[in-house]
């Protein structure tokens, strides 16, 4: 039997808006998308960590993972993204930390929407996401004018 080892997944989305059901909608949808993709058990989990860019602050992203089943006794942490100038904004972002028997480099990642951008090679096409604007530009440790509500 292969030994289990911690593997990181990664994902990543955005959002339209400050918005708590949108914040909760998209971190459910990624995360299901890479608990899918990938046949994660939730009892495989370590631990999971969120973080969001600083133009978002209507709800955590676990929130939305805590009312999954099985997911209340999953360790989770949010946190701030680093401002860097020129990066995507209202971006959520996850590291799932999971005990599998597979190799790293078989784990399928997932970048969706306005974040496909940041990692091309691992990223999904949605439905609808040709209708939806880009996502704003962080500036300056801000994000810009033009960020909407």
């Amino acid at each position: 039997m292969p030994a289990m080892l911690t593997r990181g997944v990664r994902g990543a989305t955005t959002v339209q808006r400050n918005d708590a059901g949108e914040i909760v909608d998209r971190t459910r949808e990624l995360l299901g998308l890479l608990v899918q993709r990938n046949g994660v058990r939730v009892e495989d989990v370590s631990s999971a960590i969120f973080t969001m860019t600083e133009d978002l602050d209507a709800e955590f992203p676990a929130i939305a993972v805590r009312g999954l089943p099985g997911w209340d006794g999953v360790p989770l942490l949010c946190g701030r993204e680093i401002p860097v100038p020129g990066s995507v904004g209202r971006c959520i972002r996850v590291l799932l930390l999971w005990n599998t028997e597979i190799a790293q480099s078989e784990v399928q990642h997932a970048f969706l929407r306005g974040a496909r951008e940041l990692r091309p090679a691992w990223a999904i096409p949605l439905p609808g996401d040709d209708d939806e604007p880009p996502p704003p530009r962080i500036e300056r440790g801000n994000v810009s004018a033009d960020s909407g509500p």
